[in-house]
């Protein structure tokens, strides 16, 4: 058993995870420094400019408060005024609830590292039970103190903990990140959209559906690769339109000497050689022709156009039932699809008929194969053709009879591919050959 490389593990499971799509891609591309960079701007502030500002406020509070305390604890008879002193010095609000006790509470979490850095230098300042209050009063931060008759209530201004910028910061940070990605995605779909239509048009054009012209737009490569596109379509359409005048012109300089040598062979007289043998030749040799033809000519002028494929189906089946085939029908409820109806009923009478030329009993399935695809399976009870000259049958003149002209198959391919779809040779459930058809709607 041959082992992947280990080096291909990290690399599929990494092809998992990335997007698909040039859209994606490209905007990962953009948006993944953006969030790096942002990412160690925020570290940077977090780490050294805010943490370091963030615990000096809340040391320089949790101090004055320690401050206060000692000097009402030092004075207890000048409590009340040391207490309005300090509302007025350090902007706090006091308020005194003697007999009271603490009531234990749970440390809240509050934006940035003030909540934590508040509570470590109270516990080292203070040396007292205390509790804090996040969502107290409007535009304050309230701290109860345990003391020796009561429970002091401080009120701390939240701009005292606070950096001004903090807010602005943050807006910054996001509006900037929002700002930046919508431009990005404004700036890829517009480019994307020409590369998208590009390759709706070549795909479209692939499977024969002429939408004429598109126009190029995005960058300066996608343009260009548009409008290279657009001058291929020309010439391939000048290309068809050329050998389609050419082809015409064979058939009626081939078919002009057959006609004259039938209109001599209904002028002889009845007990000249066989008539009806050479009648019969030169009818085979027109259909030779016709056939030959068909062949170099592909589909011809025919444009696609919304088809009923399930009827299209019966009928070509009736017509080879009507030549003595014995042919049953399982097709389920099609949605229309769009092709050209004449090609498919060609490559469709090819498969039929060689069917019929070797097997007794001939089934047809039709069923609609995913959201996109309709699958037709053509079975027979033939002698099959053995799995290693299968692909070999698709090329020209390859016959598997001395009957056959071994265009039928190549036809028949051509058709389907030009139609964006797939044929191929497999075994079959009624003993023979089974000719499976994928065709996009």
């Amino acid at each position: 058993m041959k082992l992947a490389p280990k080096g291909l593990e990290p690399d599929r499971a990494l092809r998992k995870i990335l997007p698909r799509s040039l859209f994606g891609r490209t905007l990962l591309i953009v948006v993944l420094p953006l969030v790096l960079l942002e990412a160690v701007a925020l570290q940077i502030f977090y780490g050294s400019h805010l943490d370091t500002l963030s615990r000096r406020l809340a040391g320089s509070v949790a101090g004055e408060i320690a401050f206060v305390l000692d000097q009402a604890d030092q004075y207890p008879a000048t409590r009340r005024q040391i207490y309005a002193n300090a509302a007025y010095r350090f902007e706090f609000a006091f308020h005194f609830h003697p007999d009271a006790t603490l009531r234990p509470r749970r440390l809240p979490h509050a934006l940035g590292p003030v909540d934590t850095d508040l509570a470590r230098a109270l516990t080292a300042g203070l040396g007292r039970p205390f509790a804090l209050v996040w969502h107290g009063p409007p535009g304050m931060v309230r701290v109860d103190v345990q003391v020796s008759n009561g429970v002091l209530t401080v009120d701390v201004p939240r701009k005292r903990l606070y950096i001004g910028a903090l807010y602005i910061f943050f807006a910054w940070l996001g509006g900037s990140t929002v700002l930046l990605l919508g431009l990005a995605i404004l700036f890829l779909r517009n480019q994307v959209r020409g590369i998208r239509r590009l390759a709706l048009a070549a795909e479209a054009f692939g499977m024969g559906r002429d939408t004429g012209p598109i126009r190029p737009e995005g960058a300066t490569e996608v343009r260009r690769a548009g409008t290279a596109f657009n001058r291929m379509q020309d010439r391939i359409r000048r290309f068809l339109a050329q050998r389609t005048a050419m082809l015409a012109g064979v058939s009626h300089d081939l078919r002009t000497p057959l006609t004259r040598l039938r209109l001599a062979i209904a002028m002889l007289p009845a007990d000249v050689g066989d008539i009806a043998g050479m009648a019969s030749d030169i009818n085979e040799m027109e259909r030779l022709v016709s056939l030959y033809l068909a062949f170099a000519r592909g589909e011809g002028a025919e444009q696609p156009q919304q088809t009923d494929l399930a009827l299209l189906i019966e009928e070509v089946a009736a017509r080879t039932a009507r030549g003595g085939a014995a042919i049953t029908l399982d097709i389920a409820e099609l949605p229309p699809v769009v092709l050209r109806p004449e090609a498919i009923r060609r490559a469709l009478a090819n498969l039929l008929d060689n069917a019929a030329r070797h097997a007794r009993q001939i089934g047809i399935a039709a069923a609609p194969e995913g959201e996109r695809t309709v699958r037709v399976a053509i079975d027979d009870d033939g002698p099959g053709i053995p799995p290693e000259r299968r692909e070999q049958m698709f090329r020209p003149f390859e016959s598997g009879s001395a009957s056959g002209t071994g265009l039928g198959l190549a036809i028949s391919r051509d058709i389907i591919a030009a139609h964006g779809g797939e044929i191929r040779l497999d075994d079959s459930p009624l003993g023979g050959l089974r000719v499976l058809i994928t065709i996009p709607i």
